[in-house]
Formats: structure tokens, sequence, C-alpha cells
């Protein structure tokens, strides 16, 4: 009785009519899964304490500074959403094929897929930073953030390209599981990003003083730190995905067609993301300065959350992917719920401390009264969100190894697009809540999202599609 209470055990975790197979102990299930998430645990709660202690150099200045930095999230990531979603399919794709064993035919989808991101970075470079104004305007910015908002995008804008080059290496890596390559590059990418932060914000040693311009130079100069190091990876003699000059780049239709069928359902999901996202933002900064700096501080708790659930999610992406290759789709069930366990565990750790942490949370980052108050309020919902949002990621991270992208996307639809703008605005406006109101409709979001990508995890329709 007891062992089949015990919720942790690979034994109890497949139904036997799916075994294919020997099944792992759970010491060893356990084992290969943190062998491939610590480092991008690592990797994304190190970039998540960095983004912290810039935010919280940034602070210095003021709440309006805050503010200003804060409003240029939502909109890069907006222009990075095709990039990110074609990473999906690069990451499903190159999974499946390292399952396979076709070493060939991973490497030919990393080339197409490299060239695929220059073109797009380039383009996106370039609309943003010749829209930077009027999309910071759009973004909600005020007559005291216009000013800095502008700058700073335009700045850390000049680097897209760089950044769709790394992002789209590392989405590769991880496919067949090379954590430890992406791990180095973004951590050393935020060493740098917080070390020019600390030189040219208050102006350093030699350097000047350049205030919210210093850290969007800082954040462009990390980001050429990282996809240095990201393409020196692919020449490695010892690499997987190794590329040379003499292979052949030409433009091959039949693999770009396989990304973008992959990819293409989640530049939906991630247009919808990245929009609901928006305005929510917009929602927010139209409350006033002192409340969004409030959202900004509370977010970068949000994040430690956020990134230790996609440190594993990266995990259970690329094990989902690579046993289906082998014609193990019991033991993608497996990692999947394995995934799961580990980061709900971790969510009530993070619960806990959210509720303890949320007076002096906030002090880290400013010694505004106001703001500290709003912050210590919305830190103590957050710890309500964080099992909703940690199982959610894991859910989506095993269904994308698969491919099944579409219903993501469907699901980042009807809960970011609509439902949270939607209940923040209600929330916000009609019924006052303020601040308050608009985490609330995260709690809502996030709980319907993670319900409903368990309902399709559990019912294994995902196992059949072919890639």
């Amino acid at each position: 009785m007891i062992k089949s209470l015990n919720v942790f055990s690979t034994r109890n975790m497949i139904d036997k009519s799916l075994a294919r197979g020997e099944i792992p102990s759970s010491g060893e299930a356990y084992m290969v899964m943190m062998r491939i998430a610590m480092p991008a645990i690592i990797e994304m709660m190190s970039i998540a304490f960095i983004g912290m202690t810039s935010t919280a150099m940034v602070g210095r200045m003021g709440p309006e500074a805050v503010a200003a930095v804060g409003l240029t999230g939502q909109p890069r990531m907006l222009f990075m959403a095709i990039l990110f979603a074609l990473n999906v399919g690069v990451t499903a794709i190159i999974s499946r094929r390292k399952g396979e064993g076709d070493r060939d035919a991973a490497r030919a989808i990393l080339r197409q897929a490299v060239e695929l991101a220059l073109v797009i970075g380039l383009t996106m470079t370039t609309l943003a930073t010749i829209l930077a104004t009027p999309v910071m305007k759009l973004s909600g910015a005020k007559s005291d953030t216009i000013g800095p908002a502008t700058m700073y995008f335009r700045i850390s804008s000049a680097s897209l390209f760089l950044s769709s080059l790394t992002s789209t290496i590392c989405a590769a890596q991880r496919g067949v599981g090379n954590t430890r390559v992406t791990m180095v590059v973004n951590i050393t990418a935020n060493i740098v990003n917080v070390s020019f932060h600390f030189l040219l914000i208050e102006g350093r040693f030699i350097f000047p003083r350049m205030g919210v311009a210093g850290a969007g130079t800082a954040l462009a100069l990390s980001t050429v730190a990282g996809s240095s190091l990201a393409v020196a990876s692919l020449f490695r003699k010892d690499a997987y995905l190794k590329i040379s000059p003499g292979d052949n780049w030409a433009f091959n239709r039949d693999i770009i067609n396989q990304i973008v069928k992959i990819g293409g359902n989640s530049v939906f999901e991630q247009v919808c993301l990245r929009i609901g996202f928006f305005i929510y933002s917009r929602i927010i900064a139209e409350i006033g300065t002192q409340a969004f700096a409030a959202h900004q501080i509370a977010s970068q708790m949000m994040n430690i959350s956020f990134t230790f659930a996609d440190g594993v999610a990266i995990a259970t992406t690329s094990l989902v992917g690579q046993n289906l290759g082998m014609k193990r789709p019991d033991l993608s069930v497996m990692y999947g719920k394995v995934g799961q366990r580990i980061a709900l565990s971790v969510s009530l750790v993070l619960m806990l401390l959210s509720v303890v942490a949320r007076f002096w949370f906030p002090v880290l980052f400013t010694n505004d009264a106001e703001v500290i108050k709003l912050a210590a309020g919305i830190i103590l919902i957050l710890g309500f969100i964080q099992p909703f949002q940690m199982s959610g990621i894991i859910m989506a991270g095993s269904l994308r190894g698969s491919g099944d992208v579409r219903y993501v996307a469907f699901t980042m639809l009807i809960a970011v697009a609509i439902m949270r703008p939607v209940m923040a605005y209600i929330l916000v406006f009609p019924l006052g809540a303020g601040l308050v109101g608009a985490w609330l409709a995260i709690l809502v979001d996030q709980g319907l999202r993670s319900v409903l990508l368990y309902v399709r995890f559990a019912r294994g329709k995902w196992m059949n599609i072919k890639i």
C-alpha cells in the first residue's frame, strides 16, 4: 500500500499497458534528469540572481529608472517572439534526431537554423532601433520615463541579431542534452552584464557615469560576450553539433519547412504570449510609476521560480524528444512526470520563502516606502502562484519535446492573451483592486494554464506525433 502511494517512484508513473521495456529505477531516472537539468538550473538561476543585482543597481536611481528599464522588457521579448518560436522547433527536431542516432541530420538542421536566426535577428534589430520611441509610448511610458526608456531600448536593441544567434545555438545544444554549454554561455554573458552595470551606471574607475544608458550598454556588451562563446562551442572537435565553413550552407527548403512546421505553431504561441504580457504590462503602467516599480521588484522573485522550472523543463523537453526518437514513449511519460515532481517539490519551498521574505526582499531594490509596501503585498500572492506556474512550465516543456506545440499555443491564447489581460483590466479599473488585482489575474491565468496542460499530457495523444 505504501509503495503504491509513493508518487515519486518511477514504477508508479507508467501504466503497465504502456511499458515498452525495462523501466529505470527512481534513483537512476532522477539522476538522469538532474544531470541534464542541473547545468540549465544553475544557468537560469544565475541569470535570475544577476538580473536582480542589475535591477538593484538601477533601483538606486529611483522608481522612475526601475520603471523605465522595466518598460522595455516585454517589447524586447515581442520583437524576439518569432525567433523564440522557431527555436522550439529546433530543439524538438534535433532532440528527435539525436534519439534516432542521426548526427548528420542534426548538424544540417543546426546550419539552417543559424542562417534563419541571422536573417530574423537583423530584421528585428533594424525595426526595434527605428521604432524605439513609438514602441515605448505604446508600452505606457509617461513623461518621467519616456526619455530613459527609449534610450535604453534603442541601445540594448542594437545587439538583438546577436541575441538571435545565441538563442538558436543554445536551443540546438539543449536538444542534444548539452546544457553545460548553454550554462557557460549565459552565465558568462550575465557576469559581463552585471560587471558593466557596476562600472557604467554610476561611473566607477575610468568609466563615465551613464545612468540608464549604461545599463543598456552593459546588456549589449554581454550579448557580444555570450554570442562569441556560443559560436565557439560549435567549432570544438568533440562537439556533437560541430560545424565548419566547408559544410553545405545552402538554404535547404525541406529542413526549413521542418523547422517552420513545428516552430510555426509556436509562433502563434509566442505572439499570443508576448501580446498578452505586453497588454498586461501596459495595464500596470497605467496604475502609476510606483506601482510599476513594485511590480518589477516582485517579478524578480517570480523569476527565481520561473527560471528553476525552466531549467527542469529544458531537460524534460530533451528527454521526451530523445525517448520518442528511440521508440520509448513510456520513458517520455516517465521523464515528464519526474520533471513535474521535482518542480512541485521546489515550488513548495519557494512558496514558504515568498511568505517569509515579502517585506525584506523589496528593500534590496528601493528605499521608497510606498513601493516596498506594494511589492510586499503582491509577493504574498506570488507564493500561491508558484506551484501552478512551475507545473505548467514542466508540462509545456514535455509537450514541446513531443512536437505538440499547437496545443501549447492554444493554451497560451486562452490563458495569457485573453484571460490575464481581461481579468487584470476588470480587477484594476472597474473594481479598483489596483496592483493586487493585476496579480490575482496572474494567479487565475497560471491555474488555468497548468490544468489545461496537465490534462493534455495525461491523455497521451502527444506520443503519436511524427516529426
